[in-house]
């Protein structure tokens, strides 16, 4: 409102003692400082400020209405600064979801260290394998694997990884039987397609297979291919840390990759919380050296 423009001009004239002072103080115009004056008191219909050509001085009048305007000032300055050291150190909550496969492998990592640098960061993590809704969750970041259908969601690419199919060192020393004990994730299926490419010829290989389990969590999977019970897929930068427990079924072929995407609500500028988490998560991807 015009009113509080005013009465914070006014306010900066009496604190600087001249109207010529205020002007340079504010980068504004000696003619626009007094027009503004001029409108305020005309305004109020009352004498704020006695001028002359070498003084001026509060009317009484003026001097009730200079403190309310000060304290307008202050209050602004405050609001001012307190938004800026907001966007200066990461605090507060931030709701991320991953899958299960990237949030102990990427996600966690990659906020342990942040919580660490930024004592006041309040993450809450859910990791899950479905497509959780942002709007209704009330979730600000979400890591997924693939883009995500038109949701008016913003989503960028920030990675990406290839699947291993592995299992115990058994299954390559029997040959035959892969197919037969398929462990699958449930947003797999039950029946499981797969094309391989070779790594230097790019023949193709194509695997079919009826699971022989289905789990609804990636660590269930996982415990079951480590407990000899079958193979299944494995983010390549975590089949490295499994290895020589877990072995590739087909190591001559590779599986295609996966693109990693975050997904938020925000359609402009992220909030720091969020953007510091989505940039650790980044960069967490890329340390780990994925493809």
């Amino acid at each position: 409102m015009k009113q509080f423009r005013y009465m914070s001009v006014f306010a900066h004239v009496v604190d600087k003692g001249s109207i010529s002072a205020a002007a340079e103080a504010l980068d504004l115009s000696k003619s626009v400082i007094s027009h503004q004056l001029k409108l305020l008191e005309t305004e109020l219909d009352v004498v704020l400020l006695k001028r002359t050509t070498r003084s001026q001085s509060l009317t009484p009048a003026g001097e009730a209405f200079y403190r309310h305007c000060k304290q307008l000032n202050e209050l602004a300055e405050n609001a001012w600064l307190q938004a800026k050291e907001t966007q200066s150190i990461p605090k507060g909550k931030v709701k991320i979801t991953a899958p299960n496969a990237l949030m102990d492998t990427i996600v966690v990592p990659a906020i342990t260290q942040l919580m660490q640098t930024y004592p006041e960061l309040q993450p809450e993590l859910i990791s899950n394998d479905r497509l959780l809704n942002l709007s209704k969750e009330d979730i600000d970041l979400a890591i997924r694997v693939g883009p995500s259908p038109n949701s008016g969601m913003k989503q960028r690419r920030i990675g990406q990884f290839r699947d291993v199919l592995c299992g115990h060192p058994c299954f390559m020393n029997d040959g035959a039987g892969v197919d037969n004990a398929y462990i699958a994730n449930s947003w797999q299926g039950a029946h499981i397609y797969h094309q391989f490419k070779h790594h230097k010829t790019k023949d193709e290989l194509e695997f079919t297979a009826k699971a022989k389990c289905v789990a609804n969590s990636f660590h269930t999977c996982l415990s079951l291919l480590n407990n000899k019970v079958g193979i299944g897929v494995v983010p390549d930068f975590l089949f490295k840390q499994m290895r020589p427990k877990l072995v590739e079924i087909y190591p001559e072929y590779q599986l295609p990759i996966n693109k990693v995407y975050a997904v938020y609500p925000f359609m402009d500028n992220l909030p720091l919380n969020v953007r510091v988490c989505l940039e650790g998560i980044e960069g967490e991807l890329v340390a780990k050296g994925s493809c």
